[in-house]
């Protein structure tokens, strides 16, 4: 049962992290208003916005991406790690 909770943790960080990668490709290539891009938005953008107000832009680079997906690397650790020293 843990072993199964494991790989779901592993996968749910995955699949984030890939949205973060994907949402910041579609900034650069659909517009705003484009359902796919609003829907990724939705998704990621509660979760960058607190780190932007942390980490600011320099110049025209916006690293708030990279920042959440160390942090989703990070907490998806900690939750394993939980998680083998439970099981």
């Amino acid at each position: 049962m843990i072993l199964f909770i494991i790989q779901i943790v592993k996968v749910a960080a995955n699949v984030f992290s890939f949205l973060v990668i994907a949402n910041v490709f579609l900034s650069y290539i659909l517009s705003p208003d484009h359902p796919v891009r609003r829907t990724v938005d939705q998704i990621i953008e509660p979760l960058l916005n607190p780190i932007r107000r942390v980490v600011p832009s320099i110049g025209m680079f916006d690293f708030s991406p990279i920042v959440l997906i160390l942090l989703i690397q990070v907490i998806e650790t900690l939750i394993v790690s939980v998680l083998y020293a439970i099981g």
